[in-house]
């Protein structure tokens, strides 16, 4: 983990953030990478109930007609969760930067060098887990520590540590889900022509 990493514990973990429902892990972790990235936003979740409100109210947006630039996107049933195009359009339309969406079945090991290197420019990665069949649901990556991605986990509203060998061979133990399947990763390259807060 890069240096600067730790102090993200300090500014942002310091109560417990968790998912309000069964259904916002995604939300969730938008409205704590924002956390992460803008700290101008903290006082508008400044406390538990306004936090709730702020993932559901997020929630309902990144499921609607339009993404957080207004343009059209393809609405998706809250009921289902936060699908990961919804994700990379609201990560684009809050920091600027092009997000794209890794296929994590193969290549783990590079995908893992890559997600610990958008942390080290405080840039957060969304990834989706699950079971053998299916993703489930979404974590967020903040880092390395000892050979081992520190990970926000939305449905316990904590971090946990996975190692690099149980990130590869797919036993992440995250909430009940073991399989990775797909990061939402940042282009560092490429910066969007026009940046709006959202």
């Amino acid at each position: 983990m890069a240096e600067d990493r730790p102090t993200w514990r300090a500014e942002v973990f310091g109560h417990q953030l968790r998912q309000p429902d069964q259904r916002s892990c995604g939300a969730t972790v938008l409205v704590v990478a924002k956390l992460l990235t803008d700290p101008s936003y903290g006082r508008f979740v400044a406390t538990p109930d306004a936090f709730r409100e702020e993932v559901l109210a997020m929630h309902r947006r990144v499921t609607s007609l339009a993404d957080v630039r207004g343009r059209l996107q393809l609405p998706w049933p809250r009921a289902l969760g936060t699908p990961p195009w919804a994700l990379a359009h609201q990560l684009e339309g809050s920091t600027g930067v092009e997000h794209g969406i890794r296929f994590l079945l193969e290549e783990r090991e590079t995908a893992y060098d890559d997600m610990v290197a958008a942390t080290r420019h405080r840039r957060p990665v969304p990834l989706y887990v699950g079971n053998r069949w299916l993703p489930r649901h979404v974590v967020l990556v903040l880092g390395e520590v000892e050979h081992a991605l520190r990970i926000y986990e939305p449905a316990r509203g904590r971090l946990v540590d996975v190692s690099r060998a149980a990130f590869l061979a797919g036993t992440l133990e995250l909430t009940g889900w073991d399989t990775p399947w797909f990061a939402v990763e940042p282009d560092l390259t490429k910066r969007l022509p026009t940046h709006r807060s959202g």
